[in-house]
C-alpha cells in the first residue's frame, strides 16, 4: 500500500498535469483569430482560406476523436495524453516557420494533439475522480479558458513587438506545450486507465437519442465558440475598433466566461437534471449575439462581448460535464466523449469556413451573425434533451425501476 505522503505527491502531480494539459488545449487555436488579418495579408489568403485554416484543428478533432479511446486502450490514457502533447509541440514548431504549407500542416498536427486531450481528459477524470468529477471538470475547463483568453489578448501585442511577427508569437505556445510534457512525465508509469477494460459496443452509443442530444449540443457550442474566435475580431473591426483592441475584446469575452465556466459543472453535478441551466445559458447567449448584431458604441460592444462570454463559458463546461453525467461509468464516458467530439467537431468545423464564405458573398457580417443565432437556438433545443435525467444506454424500463 502506498505511503499516504506518496499518495499526496502523486495526486499533486496528477492534478498539476491535468491543469497544464488544459492550459494547452486552446491557445494554439485562439491565438490565430486576432492576427488572421496579418496572416491573410502576408500570405495572400482569401477569407474562405483563412476560415479553412481556423477549421483545420476541428477537422483533426473530428477524425481523431473516435480513434483516441482506442489508442488510449492500447497505450494507456496517461501515455496517450503525453503523445498528444508531443504532437501538439511539433505542430506548433512547424506552424511557426511561416511557410503556407507548413502553416496548414502544423495547424492540422496541433488539432491532432488537442483532439487526444479533448477526448481522454474527461474519461480520465471520470475514472480517477468518480465522486469529484464536477469540481475536477470545473478546474479543467477553467484552466483551459484562462489560457484561451490570454492567447487572444496577447497575440497582437506579441506579433507587433516581436521581430518575427505572428510567426514568433505562435512559437510561444510551443514552450507551454514543452512544459506540460515535463509535468506529465510522472504519469507515464501508470496504465490503470478506464479504456483498457472497454467492452462497450460503439454501435450502441450511436443509436442512443441521449448521446445524440449531447453530441449536437457539444457540436453547436463548438460551432459557436470557434466561429467567434475566428471572426469576432474582424466583426469588431467592422464597427471601427482597431486590431489590438478587438483582440483584447475577444480576450475580455473569454475572461468573462471564467465564473460561469467554473460554476456550471459544480451546479450541474448537484442537480437532478440540467434543463434549467440550458435554458438560462441559451437566453444569456442570445442576448449577447443579438446585441452584437445591433452594434453600438465601443462600450456597448464590450458589454455584448461579456454577455456572450458568460453564455459561452457555461455552454462549453456543461457540454463536457454532460459527458460524465449521462454515462454510468468511465467506459461509457470514453465512448460518449469520442462520439460527441467526433461528429460534434465535424459540425463545428463548418462554422469558421461557412461564416467566412457568407461574408465573402454578402460583404456584410449580418448574415453570419444570424447564422450563429440560428445555431444557438438549435443548440438550446438539443441541450434540453441532453439535460434530462437519464443515461445514454438506459432503457425506459431501467429508468422506471431506478
Amino acid at each position: 500500500m502506498p505511503h499516504p505522503q506518496n499518495k499526496k505527491i502523486q495526486s499533486f502531480w496528477l492534478i498539476a498535469g491535468i491543469i497544464f494539459i488544459a492550459f494547452n488545449l486552446r491557445p494554439a487555436i485562439t491565438s490565430v483569430g486576432p492576427v488572421i488579418s496579418a496572416i491573410r495579408a502576408e500570405l495572400h489568403m482569401s477569407n474562405g482560406a483563412a476560415g479553412f485554416l481556423t477549421a483545420l484543428p476541428l477537422l483533426s478533432f473530428a477524425i481523431l476523436s473516435p480513434l483516441a479511446p482506442k489508442v488510449g486502450q492500447r497505450l494507456g490514457n496517461e501515455r496517450t495524453l503525453w503523445l498528444g502533447l508531443m504532437i501538439l509541440f511539433i505542430g506548433v514548431l512547424i506552424r511557426s516557420t511561416g511557410y503556407t504549407a507548413a502553416l496548414f500542416f502544423g495547424t492540422a498536427l496541433i488539432g491532432v494533439g488537442i483532439a487526444i486531450g479533448n477526448v481522454l481528459l474527461p474519461s480520465l477524470i471520470k475514472h480517477k475522480y468518480p465522486e469529484k468529477s464536477g469540481i475536477m471538470i470545473s478546474l479543467y475547463t477553467t484552466s483551459m479558458n484562462i489560457f484561451a483568453a490570454l492567447a487572444s489578448g496577447i497575440s497582437v501585442p506579441l506579433a507587433t513587438q516581436m521581430d518575427g511577427g505572428w510567426k514568433q508569437a505562435f512559437l510561444l505556445w510551443g514552450g507551454l506545450a514543452f512544459f506540460a510534457l515535463l509535468i506529465w512525465i510522472p504519469q507515464l508509469r501508470h496504465r490503470d486507465t478506464a479504456n483498457q477494460a472497454m467492452k462497450l459496443q460503439s454501435s450502441s452509443i450511436w443509436s442512443s437519442k441521449v448521446a445524440w442530444h449531447v453530441t449536437i449540443f457539444m457540436g453547436l457550442q463548438s460551432f459557436l465558440f470557434y466561429s467567434s474566435i475566428a471572426w469576432f475580431p474582424e466583426i469588431l473591426r467592422s464597427h471601427g475598433i482597431d486590431t489590438s483592441t478587438a483582440g483584447w475584446m475577444v480576450s475580455l469575452m473569454q475572461f468573462a466566461s471564467l465564473p460561469s465556466t467554473f460554476l456550471t459543472p459544480v451546479l450541474a453535478d448537484r442537480l437532478k437534471h440540467q434543463r434549467g441551466i440550458v435554458a438560462g445559458l441559451t437566453a444569456v447567449y442570445l442576448i449577447g449575439l443579438c446585441g452584437l448584431l445591433a452594434g453600438g458604441s465601443h462600450t456597448l460592444l464590450a458589454i455584448w462581448m461579456v454577455i456572450i462570454g458568460i453564455g459561452q463559458g457555461s455552454s462549453i463546461s456543461l457540454a463536457l460535464t454532460l459527458i460524465g453525467l449521462r454515462s454510468e461509468n468511465a467506459q461509457q464516458a470514453a465512448a460518449l466523449s469520442g462520439m460527441s467530439q467526433s461528429f460534434g467537431y465535424l459540425l463545428a468545423a463548418v462554422g469558421p469556413i461557412f461564416v467566412g464564405y457568407l461574408f465573402d458573398q454578402t460583404h456584410s457580417w449580418t448574415m453570419p451573425i444570424v447564422l450563429l443565432i440560428a445555431a444557438l437556438i438549435v443548440m438550446g433545443a438539443a441541450g434540453l434533451g441532453a439535460g434530462r435525467d437519464r443515461y445514454i444506454l438506459q432503457t425506459e424500463k431501467q429508468r422506471n425501476s431506478a
